[in-house]
């Protein structure tokens, strides 16, 4: 198993984190720009969170 396989097990298993973080990366940004790219901000946030969603929705339920 690779580094990638075991990031994409991770971000799984810790899914609520994983969004969190990126609301608050993207506050982060919002922050230093003023609140000039909001709209890109929060566009660029949803596609993030749709592309954790895909990448982990293909990977197999993990044995106990």
């Amino acid at each position: 198993m690779g580094i990638f396989d075991k990031a994409k097990d991770a971000m799984g298993e810790h899914s609520e984190q994983v969004d969190a973080g990126i609301e608050k990366a993207g506050d982060v940004a919002d922050e230093k720009t003023d609140a000039k790219y909001v709209k890109q901000v929060d566009q660029a946030q949803e596609m993030a969170k749709d592309r954790l969603r895909d990448s982990t929705a293909d990977q197999p339920e993990q044995p106990a």
